[in-house]
């Protein structure tokens, strides 16, 4: 990510992000991406993830660790993904669009972070800074920095996003796992 999005970007992906959500859940035919009319900051490739919540709770989250289309494109495609497509929650309905809250990450390229043990994980983790991945052969986990807002033990995190990959809670300490992290530039909606 070279530089921040402007606000006036920031704005016009929240409204993108919007419009494309309730279109989708009403069952309408997707507003066209014009991307010719949008900054060239939106055009360019860009990984996001597009979280969903209401009244503070997870309502779906959806996204990609590495940029594969324009950044305009990747927000919108998420948008109606967190909505209709998190296998945690049922999609979400037209009643519940009012209440909904889009919260937009903007992904740093995944770095390796190497390390030596467990302890040296550890100390090698930036809590609130530090998008993690995990991955064990197959299985892969992430979460946004934004999660440590509720796990701010470094333990504690890395088990549960164990957890959340599919494997033993226990499994970065028992297991030389390949750990990646990123960083994000998160916005959200005012209201």
């Amino acid at each position: 990510m070279t530089e921040k999005l402007t606000e006036s970007e920031r704005e016009l992906l929240l409204r993108l992000a919007r419009t494309t959500l309730e279109s989708a859940v009403r069952g309408e035919k997707l507003p066209p991406l014009e991307l010719s009319r949008l900054p060239p900051a939106l055009r360019t490739a860009g990984a996001s993830f597009v979280t969903l919540t209401i009244h503070g709770q997870l309502r779906g989250c959806i996204g990609a660790l590495e940029p594969y289309q324009p950044l305009a494109a990747d927000v919108r495609e998420h948008a109606v993904a967190a909505a209709l497509e998190d296998t945690r929650f049922p999609p979400v309905s037209p009643a519940e669009l009012p209440r909904l809250l889009i919260e937009i990450s903007r992904l740093t390229p995944p770095q390796a972070l190497p390390y030596t043990d467990a302890q040296d994980l550890l100390s090698r983790l930036c809590p609130g800074i530090d998008g993690v991945i995990l991955r064990d052969g197959s299985r892969r986990g992430t979460f946004l920095p934004q999660v440590w807002e509720q796990l701010p033990d470094k333990a504690e995190f890395l088990s549960r996003l164990c957890q959340k990959m599919g494997a033993q809670s226990s499994a970065w300490r028992s297991k030389h796992l390949e750990v990646q992290i990123y960083q994000v530039e998160e916005f959200h909606e005012s209201r």
